[in-house]
């Protein structure tokens, strides 16, 4: 029976997705068996450390609060993990850690009771889910100017519009700076103008653009960049502040047209119920695999929905991630949009368990994650680098060159 169902055993594997790496320089999975030989695939959205130090963090958060409990008490280990070492407040690597862990509880837990996560969540809300993804270079694309062209952008756009999907995003807004915020250069706010008319121009109404930014901006250079790209009509403009004073996006929202989006660097619901207390943000985006994992981001979306706010999960990390904000997404009714990354190695890692059609993602029907993870393959690729899943860059803004960003991770060589 389920609660004799206890714990036992943790393997945790950093896989390295193949050039060009989109999705990070690396994704950390985690293997948890029971006792009953249940196993469960949770994935860790960690990057404020290294994979070596990070395995340590996940071992040790597992040994002290996940090591012979049952995978039901998912809130107690949630509160104890929370509460670790006298803290009680929000921690990336920490909750990084919980949140694999957490994923994985519920992947044993839909298995032992063959049933998908979802239907353990309050059942089926919605029976698809609007995918978007990326602009990611085409095969005639080069890989290091596509992040400036609007043209090739623009092709893209088409290609992915002509596969069905309704909704897209770029960030053409670069430098990603450990300075942080600053004011963009003229040619940052020009190269973003005209990345919106040409994808508007190949695109037309067939789909919603979104403009990503990470963070990168002053309050008062992301109201000018806001401006500059409000006759669009994107649906939402992307964590145009950093988040380290969450209140600050009260005064985009005031000043702006655009819904503002943020969330991927945020963990556990009492960040993100800040974000909503301000005022400011319309669109949620928790990575689950940092956030503190799918019941707590399952709390949020809750909190979410009594502001009138949206949730659209974040990815740019590997497909365990994705089969979670998945299963979260069929189960709420305020999901906007799910991001999703097509490529090779995304596909054969969960063996095509999980797939977009026509732009959407349809509920899986199989027991917990509803995926079937090629253990051999994300062996067969281990992380063998120094940096981090994503690097930001010591220079600051160049106002007389220009600025651009590499897509995340700069692309690998195939030689």
């Amino acid at each position: 029976m389920v609660y004799q169902m206890r714990i036992t055993n943790l393997d945790v594997i950093v896989t390295a997705p193949p050039a060009p790496g989109w999705g990070g320089r690396y994704w950390i999975l985690v293997k948890v068996t029971t006792n009953t030989n249940v196993v469960g695939w949770g994935e860790c959205y960690a990057s404020s450390v290294g994979p070596k130090a990070m395995t340590t963090v996940i071992e040790d958060v597992f040994e002290r609060y996940f090591l012979n409990q049952s995978p039901e008490n998912i809130e107690l280990m949630f509160r104890r993990t929370f509460s670790s070492g006298f803290t009680q407040r929000p921690d990336l690597s920490v909750m990084g850690a919980f949140s694999g862990l957490e994923i994985a509880c519920w992947d044993i837990l839909g298995k032992e009771r063959n049933r998908p996560v979802w239907a353990l969540l309050g059942g089926k809300m919605n029976e698809s889910i609007r995918a978007y993804s990326y602009l990611y270079p085409l095969e005639n694309h080069d890989l290091k100017s596509f992040w400036t062209s609007p043209e090739n952008a623009a092709e893209s756009a088409s290609d992915l519009v002509s596969r069905g999907y309704t909704a897209l995003k770029f960030d053409p807004a670069g430098p990603y700076t450990m300075r942080g915020g600053h004011q963009p250069a003229l040619c940052d706010i020009e190269l973003c103008v005209s990345f919106m008319e040409e994808i508007r121009a190949a695109v037309g109404n067939r789909a919603d653009l979104l403009l990503g930014t990470h963070g990168q901006f002053t309050t008062s250079g992301a109201i000018r960049l806001g401006q500059a790209i409000e006759r669009f009509n994107p649906l939402w403009f992307e964590e145009p502040i950093p988040p380290d004073n969450l209140l600050e996006f009260q005064k985009l929202a005031r000043l702006l047209r655009v819904p503002i989006a943020a969330g991927e660097r945020l963990t556990t619901k009492y960040e993100f119920a800040t974000l909503l207390r301000s005022g400011g943000i319309s669109i949620l985006q928790p990575a689950l695999g940092r956030a503190g994992g799918i019941w707590e981001m399952k709390k949020t979306s809750a909190i979410a929905e009594v502001f009138n706010a949206q949730m659209a999960p974040h990815l740019y990390a590997g497909p365990i991630e994705w089969a979670a904000n998945i299963q979260l997404a069929v189960s709420i009714p305020n999901i906007l949009l799910l991001e999703t990354i097509e490529t090779n190695f995304h596909d054969e890692l969960i063996k095509s368990s999980i797939q977009v059609d026509d732009g959407y993602i349809t509920a899986p029907q199989g027991p917990g994650l509803g995926i079937e993870v090629n253990e051999d393959l994300a062996r067969q690729n281990p992380f063998d680098g120094e940096g981090l899943h994503l690097m930001m860059q010591d220079e600051p803004c160049d106002y007389k060159n220009g600025n651009f960003f590499l897509g995340g991770a700069p692309p690998k060589s195939n030689s």
